[in-house]
């Protein structure tokens, strides 16, 4: 075997490995606490229930804050508050929620130049009652038993200081969205139960998340610097000593990107964060008393390092047919025999999380031709945003504000958006 052998090699083997893990850890999570967990929240008639600010951030969401709001009021908790941050929108954002406080009460409404969605989670903190602090998009359905969800983990244990939810998409009506409500099923999903259950959660989903306000408060807030504020809170709170828990029931019906162009700047920010956070903080997880970071690191380094592998196979292929046309450098057995393979464990992988998200999603299933499409869209995809944003997160300037627009989102699956708590 050659060097391009090993090296065809490790690029299609690393994906089967992953797949693996991700399934072995989905299941245990699966069997071990999900599927005996009770499907109603505990805390819909008690008024001792810890009290909940949820802090809604918007930036030109005029078409979609009536809505968001609107869902959020029929919540099944009992002690509960709202305070919407107005990010500077150049749309009547602002003036739909001036109109909707009218409505509600327990409605707060912040006005604040546009700075970006980690300012306006700090300037939501800062006005904030609750004990418990949830944070949702301006464009998001919560599930009417969220909240009480994942309160639940904090009121469990003192460790807990943040918990992600489970995002379901609501664009369905294109081939990319159908595509991606697998990969947050498949993909997502499986590997936050994975990283449950092995010990460090990569990052809170930021369009439904929850924290303990003392925690929140004591690692100074939402970064305001970092591109993906979510991944950059996420291991601070972990760092800081404190649990990250996956709470698949709290569910939270998000617009997603329904073009290559949209979908493209979506993932290469999210690339450029992963990057920005490992580059700030790659010195303080080598340290001992982090060292629950080490596999979650040295599974990020390897994910980067296969992005980089494939691209260098590339190369490779196309200097091998302009100087040998008729000659494939690697063995053809040798891809063959991978390939198989990851094309069996994909399979596995999206019967497994198809199967374990079907209890809170039933139309899922409906989404499972398109997700055989996942390996060629969405691997591209990935290796090519990971190989552009790395280099742009080393050389993007500490302390610089970050401020970004949402790209484009599609058109939401019309029985999601009609009433969200139908698909428990």
């Amino acid at each position: 075997m050659n060097l391009l052998d090993l090296l065809a090699t490790f690029t299609l083997g690393y994906p089967s490995v992953m797949a693996t893990i991700w399934i072995c850890g989905g299941v245990y999570f699966y069997l071990h606490w999900e599927r005996k967990q009770p499907k109603t929240t505990p805390f819909q008639f008690d008024p001792s229930a810890p009290a909940v600010t949820v802090l809604l951030p918007c930036y030109n969401e005029g078409l979609n804050v009536d809505e968001t709001v609107q869902h959020l009021f029929k919540q099944n908790y009992p002690n509960m508050d709202v305070v919407a941050i107005n990010d500077g929108s150049r749309d009547d954002t602002l003036a739909r929620l001036q109109v909707l406080a009218a409505r509600y009460p327990k409605l707060t409404v912040l006005d604040q130049p546009n700075q970006g969605k980690a300012s306006a989670m700090n300037n939501g903190l800062a006005h904030a009652s609750g004990d418990i602090i949830v944070g949702i998009d301006g464009d998001a359905i919560l599930d009417y038993d969220a909240v009480g969800f994942m309160v639940s983990h904090f009121v469990a244990s003192p460790r807990v200081s943040g918990v992600t939810g489970n995002p379901r998409v609501r664009t369905r009506s294109t081939a990319i969205g159908k595509i991606q409500t697998g990969e947050f099923s498949a993909i997502i999903g499986l590997i936050k139960r994975a990283q449950r259950i092995y010990g460090m959660v990569f990052t809170i989903s930021g369009v439904i998340c929850a924290f303990r306000r003392q925690a929140i408060e004591k690692i100074g807030g939402w970064s305001t610097d970092m591109i993906t504020e979510d991944i950059d809170v996420s291991w601070r709170l972990q760092l800081d000593g404190g649990q990250v828990r996956y709470e698949p029931r709290a569910m939270c019906w998000v617009l997603m990107p329904e073009t290559l162009r949209g979908l493209f700047k979506q993932r290469l920010r999210w690339a450029q964060g992963g990057g920005e956070v490992f580059l700030r903080y790659f010195t303080q997880t080598m340290r001992w008393k982090n060292r629950r970071f080490w596999i979650l690191m040295l599974e990020y380094i390897v994910s980067v390092v296969w992005c980089y592998s494939v691209l260098a196979l590339i190369v490779a292929w196309l200097v091998s047919k302009a100087l040998t046309p008729d000659e494939w450098p690697v063995t053809g057995s040798v891809l063959s025999y991978f390939s198989s393979i990851l094309i069996f464990i994909s399979f596995i992988q999206f019967s497994v999380s198809f199967y374990i998200d079907s209890r809170y999603d039933r139309d899922i299933l409906k989404c499972v031709y398109w997700s055989i499409w996942y390996p060629f869209a969405y691997w591209i995809l990935n290796l090519v945003t990971v190989i552009i944003a790395f280099p742009k997160a080393m050389t993007r300037q500490k302390g610089r504000l970050a401020t970004w627009q949402s790209p484009d989102r599609g058109e939401p699956f019309n029985e999601q958006q009609a009433d969200a708590r139908d698909h428990r």
